[in-house]
């Protein structure tokens, strides 16, 4: 596998299982019930967008702002791994108290323009989790090493990739509902979880291998 495709996958799979597109749909045809189909395509594309943004931001910049305040990439890889692991370790054993966290968040404003950013895409859809694990993702291959800038490149096209899962699966929400149910929503948050506490662990040892190298 080429290390380009290996690059998209890793950044896709990790933003896949910490932001659950499937799981959040089942919530998002639930909190948009009482809408026509039109308004729940148009927040749906919305919220894509906004995510995409999101997303972008903290896989460009995070590292850097980090980098600013003294932070070694080893210690922002351990750091971010760790962070990503617990996310995933909290996800893989109780999946429901973060689906019902949720949709408490998405209930909180009425309005179509008010809720598209706020909460819908965030924090519902790509909150702190989404953020950590984006700057953790970014981390993996340092600024100025060899192979970055095509890194960067396939990881941009992953969070856009990423987006446009989020766009269909919202915008099919009700089919997402009809075709998997409550329970079987669930059984995939159970499995991306487990898929991004595999995720944080590479992130992790690839930070102690980076701070054992440097001794």
């Amino acid at each position: 596998m080429s290390g380009a495709l290996t690059s998209f996958l890793l950044v896709y799979s990790g933003l896949f299982s910490i932001i659950n597109p499937i799981g959040g749909a089942v919530i998002f045809s639930q909190v948009t019930a009482g809408r026509s189909r039109d308004e729940r395509l148009a927040l749906a594309r919305r919220i894509g967008l906004y995510s995409a943004l999101i997303m972008l931001g903290a896989l460009w910049c995070g590292g850097a702002i980090l980098a600013f305040f003294g932070v070694s990439i080893a210690a922002l890889r351990i750091a971010g791994g760790l962070i990503v692991a617990s996310f995933a370790w909290q996800l893989l054993h109780a999946p429901e108290k973060r689906e019902e966290a949720k949709q408490g968040q998405a209930q909180e404003s009425e309005g179509l323009e008010a809720i598209a950013f706020f909460p819908l895409t965030l924090p519902f859809t790509t909150g702190p989790g989404t953020i950590s694990v984006a700057v953790a993702l970014g981390a993996t291959v340092p600024a100025g090493s060899p192979g970055y800038a095509a890194f960067v490149i396939m990881a941009s096209l992953a969070a856009l990739a990423m987006a446009g899962t989020v766009a269909l699966a919202y915008g099919s929400a009700d089919r997402v509902v009809r075709l998997l149910g409550q329970s079987g929503a669930r059984v995939v948050s159970r499995l991306s979880a487990f898929l991004l506490l595999c995720v944080g662990t590479q992130i992790a040892l690839n930070g102690i291998t980076d701070f054992v190298r440097s001794l």
